[in-house]
């Protein structure tokens, strides 16, 4: 077998989320992002045996710049020749940024030390065209102006370790809701003279539980509505609840920006 270490960015609008749903990649009912590579690569290979493992298993309509992957092939090819024919195979929503020659002992999910998410909204009164399939537009209670100070305060609450049993789902493969969060604030973007007002959430962690950064965007979406207050976040941290503190944030503002290793 021949192991490559690749970087891949897509749009996650019209997927699935990130893991195949079906052993058959190749009649995907519900298309996903490593179902569509595996086809790709099925079809390169004269489909032979291949596979893909990624660092994170993002959900349903969540968009990634820096997924990292591994590929696994039975077929001698370059890694620049995979890079071109995998990049004229796919989509356009799927792109191959990255790609090298690794080894059979390379495991993108056990090098991860840390994930970085950016969570993209806007303030707009209306939705701008350009951008509103990757980001989330953000009203008040009072159509005024969002309290960014407020959510940065917030987001400040979630720096350091804590236990996101209330900020997450349940998923029986994590033993512990434990997860320490090394950065946490809000930034204004300047990506495109096409839009402004855009503003994300920046998170850090060392992993993230299953939905854990949209309920962390869902509480300060309802944070600026002034419908919770910062010692509700506080007290949801502390202590494990029944119930949720706010609904979890679309998925379609979310993406995946980094794995550091």
């Amino acid at each position: 077998m021949h192991y490559f270490r690749v970087t891949i960015a897509y749009k996650g609008t019209h997927y699935f989320g990130w893991q195949a749903q079906s052993k058959d990649t190749l009649k995907e009912e519900y298309p996903t992002i490593e179902g569509t590579i595996l086809k790709a690569l099925k079809k390169m290979s004269n489909y032979q045996h291949c596979t893909i493992s990624a660092a994170s298993r993002t959900d349903g309509g969540v968009h990634a710049q820096g997924q990292l992957a591994k590929i696994s092939l039975s077929i001698d090819i370059s890694a620049d020749h995979l890079l071109l024919g995998l990049n004229s195979a796919l989509p356009l929503d799927i792109r191959i940024l990255e790609c090298a020659s690794s080894t059979k002992n390379f495991q993108p999910n056990v090098s991860s030390v840390s994930k970085e998410y950016h969570y993209y909204f806007t303030a707009s009164k209306t939705d701008n065209v350009a951008i509103s399939e990757i980001s989330l537009r953000l009203s008040t209670h009072d159509d005024g102006p969002i309290d960014m100070a407020l959510l940065r305060t917030a987001c400040q609450l979630f720096v350091g370790r804590h236990d996101f049993y209330n900020f997450s789902v349940r998923d029986l493969n994590n033993a512990s809701s434990v997860r320490q969060i090394s950065y946490c604030d809000i930034l204004q973007a300047n990506f495109s003279p096409l839009v402004d007002e855009v503003y994300y959430l920046k998170i850090i962690g060392d992993g993230f539980l299953k939905y854990m950064i949209r309920y962390v965007m869902g509480a300060l979406i309802e944070l600026g509505k002034g419908r919770i207050t910062l010692e509700d976040i506080a007290f949801y941290l502390q202590h494990q609840q029944d119930d949720k503190l706010s609904a979890k944030a679309k998925a379609k503002g979310l993406h995946l920006i980094k794995i550091n290793e």
